[in-house]
């Protein structure tokens, strides 16, 4: 049976993909199936994946591949850095994925959330399982989870506003002659490489703010504090790269050669959450202290030449 629906404000110049995945409750990669079976329509026309709707938009949906259902896994480690009875900080090791996709319907953070926190499921997957944003795979650190459909929707709104602070740490090559900055560059997708991301015309707007923590002149490396005034697919990543410091061990936008101190993942821990607590009782900030392989790899690069490794 098909559904009829209207874009609303929140949508606007959305990919239809993502626009149907938030309106129906299911997953981009379903969304993504029904729209190439023709399961979506606007004005009588069937749509691409890739098509932006606007609000106002009227679109028919009918669904026409089941939704796999996301099973705990007790399997699935993670910490967490704070919790009450609104929100979840968790602290979230490299190696481990955020959400269910395509060829991987478990064996991530909200497989591991349902196992923890059964009560998960009831915000379902309309409301991600309440994880609000997220980090890559091979990035560590902090991303929040909320606990009740209430605190997920001022969460989502505030981040939305650009009203949490995400503090990241990142290892990168090259030295700085400025201890601050700021790099404004819209991201996109990179059209000679799919899977990738790039600063390009007629992305969407990315704003990076960056200050020199330490560095080392023998190994032409500094440390970087990097907090994001927007959140785009690997928006820091992308960044330093733009400028010529790629991020040490990045396997996609890295230097290309293994440097000192490289991991043997890419060296970017999400250190600092800054947040107003949905429950109205203030800003509140929690902190992750760098994992082990991180901390051993600032050890091989000795004493900084400049400033120093907390």
């Amino acid at each position: 049976m098909s559904e009829r629906l209207e874009i609303p404000d929140e949508l606007d110049g959305e990919r239809v993909d993502r626009a149907v995945a938030v309106l129906c409750a299911v997953s981009r990669r379903i969304a993504k199936g029904t729209i190439e079976a023709g399961g979506v329509e606007r004005s009588g026309v069937p749509l691409s994946p890739a098509e932006r709707v606007s609000a106002g938009d009227l679109i028919e949906v009918e669904l026409v591949i089941e939704e796999t259902p996301v099973v705990a896994d007790v399997d699935v480690e993670f910490g967490v850095a704070f919790e009450d009875d609104d929100v979840i900080v968790v602290d979230k090791p490299a190696g481990v994925v955020v959400h269910p996709g395509a060829g991987r319907p478990g064996g991530t953070l909200a497989n591991g959330l349902l196992a923890r926190y059964p009560e998960a499921a009831e915000l379902g997957e309309g409301r991600r399982w309440g994880i609000v944003h997220r980090i890559d795979r091979d990035t560590s650190g902090l991303l929040i989870v909320a606990k009740t459909p209430v605190a997920f929707d001022h969460l989502q709104a505030a981040l939305k506003e650009r009203e949490v602070n995400r503090r990241y740490l990142s290892l990168v090559a090259g030295l700085f002659t400025n201890i601050t900055g700021t790099i404004d560059a819209p991201v996109g997708r990179d059209h000679a490489h799919p899977t990738r991301m790039t600063v390009a015309e007629g992305g969407r707007p990315a704003r990076s703010h960056y200050r020199r923590m330490a560095d080392w002149e023998d190994h032409d490396e500094s440390l970087m504090a990097v907090t994001l005034e927007t959140g785009r697919t690997h928006q820091i990543r992308v960044h330093m790269r733009a400028i010529d410091h790629p991020i040490i061990g990045d396997p996609v936008y890295g230097p290309g050669r293994r440097m000192p101190g490289d991991p043997g993942r890419t060296w970017l821990h999400a250190e600092a959450l800054t947040f107003e607590h949905p429950s109205g009782s203030g800003p509140m900030t929690v902190h992750a202290p760098l994992p082990e392989d991180l901390r051993r790899s600032l050890g091989e690069l000795g004493i900084p030449t400049r400033g120093a490794v907390e």
